[in-house]
């Protein structure tokens, strides 16, 4: 059976007493409410790491991840943070390729693939993203992008290595817009991935792999969207922000 995720991307939001609120809310929460069966994650910026890592119960299946790491082990690079030291706090998870990070900081195909590496050298585990433009969507291009970002990025992995990696489709066209891809469109994009996922390591490793929404996933609309058959979670922006809307769209299993 595929894993339930839920993962929370803060981006560069909170301050330090305002992420460990947070965090304490979160926990207590999924302690109290949430079924052993889901697994969330909460990814704060990387100053927050060490002291909301020191707050979460991996018991109570919850965990913590970064935002991102270098593709690099170390060396004078000033302001990175390398997979070794997200993995020395006992960091599990790592979100990669957001779409985020490839608009603003022009990451590529190749060094993506460089950062999946080195984290699954440190046991962690990549949450991929990947997905289309409003304008890649329009043009009925966006299996053909999506299968272009996996090819150059993660299909170098042996199946044993692929087994570890996460993957989160964001329709980039509804991330902080406030739109939503309907379930049918989620649906029909996580089932086209899956599908490439089999092509390429077989049946078994495609319905074991874990296929993340991305795109403004809150509460009023999670239930539909996890009624997928292809759809195994969030990663979620916004609404990670507040404890009860996290908590709230993981009880929509």
């Amino acid at each position: 059976m595929r894993k339930k995720i839920v993962a929370g991307n803060w981006k560069m939001n909170l301050d330090k007493e305002q992420a460990q609120i947070l965090a304490s809310e979160v926990v207590n929460m999924a302690k109290d409410e949430l079924p052993t069966d889901v697994t969330l994650i909460m990814c704060p910026p990387s100053i927050h790491l060490s002291s909301v890592n020191g707050l979460v119960a991996p018991a109570n299946n919850v965990f913590v991840g970064g935002q991102n790491c270098s593709d690099k082990a170390s060396g004078a690079f000033t302001g990175e943070i390398s997979a070794p030291m997200l993995q020395s706090y006992g960091i599990e998870y790592v979100i990669l390729g957001h779409s985020e990070r490839r608009e603003y900081f022009k990451e590529t195909h190749q060094e993506l693939a460089a950062k999946v590496d080195i984290s699954l050298e440190n046991n962690l585990k990549p949450i991929f993203c990947c997905g289309e433009v409003l304008e890649e969507r329009e043009a009925g291009k966006q299996d053909e992008v999506v299968k272009k970002q996996l090819d150059e990025s993660l299909f170098h992995l042996t199946a044993e290595q692929f087994a570890n990696v996460v993957i989160a489709y964001e329709p980039v066209w509804a991330i902080g817009t406030g739109k939503v891809a309907t379930s049918e469109q989620a649906q029909a994009m996580h089932k086209a991935i899956r599908k490439m996922i089999a092509e390429k390591y077989g049946e078994e490793v495609a319905q074991s792999t874990s296929i993340l929404y991305g795109g403004s996933c809150k509460p009023g609309n999670a239930k539909e969207l996890f009624a997928c058959e292809d759809v195994d979670g969030g990663l979620i922006g916004g609404a990670s922000l507040k404890s009860r809307d996290f908590i709230d769209i993981a009880k929509a299993y």
